[in-house]
């Protein structure tokens, strides 16, 4: 029986599990299962027959323009989450500030994602969300058994091993999920808002036994029903049909009838009185389904934070949706006219290099085979010029190969890939300095909204959650506090590189004496991909600390400078002073030698006047007021000097 038939005929929980589960797997298959499929046969570079733009087309060629958006944009999302290798953090809350307790967290919780391969997942998921829009995980609670050497102490205080010491603990596993084995309530945007998501697919029969018979699962019969090939991961392989079995795992609300009588089941009358029974109309919980209709799992959500065990997030959101816009959809457009370019210039190039042939059938040998190959010889009757005539279709027009270069350089334009033949600033058709830079720009500041989207919708809840899950379930390891989680992620590849050009150039306007030149060589080095990054940067930070010794030396060696200089600069005080009173004394002295001068030249002048002459008098006059002038000058020299000495003597 169908599987989508099956719902009819339950009932109870189930029934209605496999009804809303039918619902959102039609909204699926009728909006996103056939454009999902495309974007996955591109990506991969699989041709298929509904590639084929006309008849006459004969090329399979599919672009690797979209291969290299994806890739290149995935890995810059990965080297900006671990390129540092520290890549979540911890914080304290605001009444505890120990930091011990979170650094052991911190490293428990380190270690353990590296035994699960959570960095592995998770790009799995960052792949997916670059493929179909939104990347999703699952996590799984699962007990493990550690094994470790068990030692003991022998001789001298060194210690040998003895055996194998087993550990029961339990560990949180990341698992991406596929778009195709994703169900969710059409009308939210997220996952904790919807009714409940669903994970549907085929697993391994005996992972369903393994559950049964450590009492994951109720002890039912369960057959193999493999029926339906959309939910494999890749639909173009023969698909091993054998031990499958379709495993439905619904998180979400149920009504909580329904769960009552789930869980009553097989229970007496005086047992399903004592159940608790819950008083709201819905209630959260995990029911677990086989081949659409076999109850295996039906429990209230065993999670102290009642949180769904589910994580996504899209790569591009598209408001009012649940479903993001990815890679593949932004460059779908430009990467078919590209396929349609490359594959049309491959038949025209068959036709010009390998061009048709006419030929005169009668005048053939009989039973001659018309194959064209190197070296092969062709038996005719007649004048093989006359017999043999091939139709030339010219030449292959270059016009083609610029036409694929802008389909090429569309399909990075909606994509914000950067081609690794080219250079950044050939996207928008700008060489110069300033043209790549405004490119890499606008690049990096679309891989900052996915990088924001991927840390606040799953790299965040998902530590979160697992965190909160080793608490729980492990509070011997993981003490209960109330942390907060932050994200470690930083620049990409991109960004890094363009960080890096910006901080050299600006070094190279500054002076190394420069306050500011130590703390830039030590971004420039922090923003290298380098081994031995870490110790580079503790040098520079070692070097740059001040000595307390050499301080101390050069603070003794600054104050003898500043003693000597004291000395020198009173010296010159002294010497200044006696220079400048030696100065003025000779400035009062040549001021009386000058009116002196004056004096004798008017005596000269009046000597020799004759006598009547009308300007003797006038003469006499002058030089008796030149005398008198001069001894006026030479009384108030004689007391400036006086004044002077007497100042000096007081200071």
């Amino acid at each position: 029986m169908d599987y989508e038939n099956r719902s009819m005929m339950l009932a109870g929980l189930e029934n209605w599990v496999i009804g809303k589960c039918d619902q959102w797997r039609d909204h699926y298959e009728a909006n996103y299962s056939e454009k999902f499929d495309e974007y996955y046969r591109l990506w991969r570079g699989i041709w298929d027959p509904s590639d084929k733009m006309r008849d006459s087309e004969r090329s399979r060629l599919i672009s690797p323009a979209l291969q290299q958006a994806v890739e290149s944009a995935v890995a810059e999302v990965e080297e900006a989450t671990f390129g540092r290798g520290v890549w979540f953090d911890i914080k304290d809350d605001l009444g505890d500030q120990n930091p011990v307790d979170v650094q052991q967290l911190r490293q428990q919780l380190s270690e353990d994602f590296a035994k699960t391969q959570v960095r592995k997942s998770v790009a799995e998921c960052v792949l997916n969300a670059a493929i179909f829009g939104t990347g999703m995980g699952e996590l799984v609670l699962e007990e493990k058994k550690e094994m470790r050497p068990a030692t003991q102490p022998v001789l001298d205080g060194a210690m040998a091993a003895f055996g194998v010491m087993e550990t029961d603990r339990y560990v949180v596993r990341l698992r991406p999920v596929l778009p195709q084995n994703f169900l969710i309530d059409p009308v939210a945007t997220s996952i904790e808002e919807a009714m409940g998501v669903a994970i549907d697919e085929y697993v391994p029969r005996h992972h369903i036994l393994n559950g049964i018979e450590t009492g994951i699962y109720r002890n039912i019969d369960v057959e193999n029903t493999y029926t339906d090939t959309d939910l494999e991961p890749d639909k173009q392989l023969v698909m091993y049909d054998e031990d499958k079995v379709r495993l439905t795992k619904y998180y979400g609300l149920i009504p909580s009838e329904l769960y009552i009588e789930a869980i009553a089941e097989g229970l007496s009358e005086e047992e399903v009185e004592d159940l608790d029974k819950p008083t709201t109309e819905y209630i959260e919980a995990i029911v677990v389904l086989a081949n659409g209709g076999q109850l295996l799992k039906v429990e209230a959500n065993p999670y102290m934070m009642q949180d769904r065990p589910v994580v996504a997030f899209p790569w591009d959101v598209v408001p009012g949706r649940f479903w993001g816009r990815g890679i593949c959809e932004k460059g779908y457009n430009a990467q078919k006219a590209l396929d349609t370019e490359l594959r049309a210039r491959i038949d025209a190039l068959a036709l010009t290099v390998h061009p048709m042939l006419a030929v005169d059938a009668s005048r053939l040998p009989r039973g001659a085979k018309m194959e064209i190959r190197p070296g092969k010889t062709i038996l005719t009757n007649g004048n093989p010029a006359e017999i043999l005539q091939p139709f030339k279709f010219g030449s292959l027009d270059q016009v083609s190969f610029t036409q694929a270069r802008d389909l090429q350089t569309m399909v990075q334009m909606a994509t914000g890939s950067i081609d690794a033949a080219g250079i950044p600033g050939s996207i928008n058709g700008d060489s110069t300095a300033a043209g790549i830079s405004m490119s890499l720009g606008a690049i990096i500041k679309r891989h900052k909204r996915t990088l924001i989207n991927f840390q606040e919708a799953f790299l965040l809840p998902f530590v979160e959650k697992a965190a909160y899950r080793y608490m729980q379930f492990d509070p011997e390891l993981y003490p209960v506090q109330d942390y907060k989680f932050v994200a470690s992620s930083s620049l990409g590849i991109i960004a890094r590189e363009y960080e890096v050009t910006q901080l050299v150039q600006l070094l190279q306007t500054m002076s190394p004496d420069s306050p500011m030149y130590p703390m830039l060589i030590e971004s420039i080095v922090d923003n290298m991909n380098l081994s031995n990054r870490e110790q580079i940067i503790e040098g520079l930070r070692q070097a740059n600390q001040p000595n307390p010794q050499e301080e101390q030396m050069q603070q003794q060696q600054m104050q003898a400078q500043m003693a000597q200089q004291q000395a020198q600069l009173d010296l010159y005080n002294a010497q200044a002073t006696e220079a400048m009173s030696r100065a003025r004394k000779n400035a009062a002295e040549t001021g009386l030698t000058a009116y002196e001068a004056e004096t004798d030249r008017l005596k000269v002048l009046t000597t020799n006047l004759e006598p009547g002459d009308q300007d003797e008098k006038e003469f006499e006059r002058r030089v008796k007021l030149a005398e008198l002038l001069l001894k006026e000058r030479s009384i108030a020299s004689d007391e400036a000097i006086v004044s002077k000495q007497m100042r000096e003597n007081n200071q």
